[in-house]
């Protein structure tokens, strides 16, 4: 099933703040983080799984998926 990018991009926006919420970053910053390490690359081409998974979930997965590139938050 092909999804819009709009739909791709509110989901990863949404997302991004969830996990800003969750290590205290801004919007932005979570935004920069996530880009830095490939998170957001990754949602969009696992867009189909990734917006099915709970946020709290896809917080904790994509915490471990940036820790594993170089990120500094788990």
């Amino acid at each position: 099933m092909g999804y819009s990018n709009h739909d791709k991009m509110e989901w990863a926006l949404i997302f991004a703040m969830e996990f800003g919420r969750h290590f205290g970053l801004t919007l932005k910053q979570a935004f920069n983080y996530l880009s830095r390490f490939g998170a957001i690359k990754f949602i969009d081409e696992h867009y189909d799984y990734c917006h099915t998974q709970s946020f709290q979930s896809m917080v904790s997965d994509m915490a471990e998926f940036c820790h594993r590139k170089g990120g500094a938050l788990v």
